[in-house]
């Protein structure tokens, strides 16, 4: 598979529209804060909503998380379905994609391409869903609007007949308990 193109796009600072072990994605490098501008204009959203990131390993992980709890590996170890983990006191990321609390949503996602793509980038990526905020989210490239198409810099060309039923479950770690803020 050929990730030329859309690791060129990335390394620019460009925007990425790009299928995700869940939904398609609106991404770009998580590192850069004028990259990450693009995403919140291209959805019309806040920019105090915070993103979610990807990385390609729990060794990633931790270049990007001070301190991730020990139940955290214990999820990601076990989890079959995509889960994304919000971790506090994120470093190395663009200002811009961490959340008021000084939190940050990370997944490592189950799909070779993705995997692929931030390892041969080398830093994470951002992933957030291919809608215009408050729009529902595209299950499918069919279902993503005109708006999006059009001003996203790249479109990978792939998986593009695939259906997603869900977004990734979202939990947050406090102490020992375990919070599911999206199943």
């Amino acid at each position: 598979m050929n990730y030329k193109e859309t690791l060129n796009n990335l390394q620019v600072g460009k925007t990425i529209l790009y299928p995700t072990d869940t939904v398609w994605g609106l991404g770009c490098d998580a590192t850069n804060e004028e990259a990450v501008k693009k995403i919140y204009q291209l959805k019309n959203r806040e920019e105090s909503k915070s993103l979610i990131i990807l990385v390609d390993s729990i060794e990633m992980l931790q270049n990007h998380v001070g301190n991730i709890p020990e139940k955290a590996l214990e999820i990601l170890k076990e989890s079959k379905k995509p889960t994304t983990i919000i971790y506090n006191n994120p470093k190395g990321l663009a200002p811009n994609t961490i959340a008021s609390d000084n939190t940050i949503a990370i997944r490592i996602p189950h799909d070779e391409f993705c995997i692929q793509l931030i390892k041969e980038f080398g830093k994470p990526i951002v992933s957030t869903s291919a809608n215009v905020s408050g729009e529902s989210t595209p299950k499918s490239f069919s279902e993503i609007s005109e708006a999006i198409l059009k001003n996203v810099d790249y479109v990978v060309n792939l998986h593009q007949e695939k259906v997603a039923e869900k977004s990734s479950t979202i939990l947050k770690i406090e102490g020992d308990d375990v919070i599911v803020i999206r199943e």
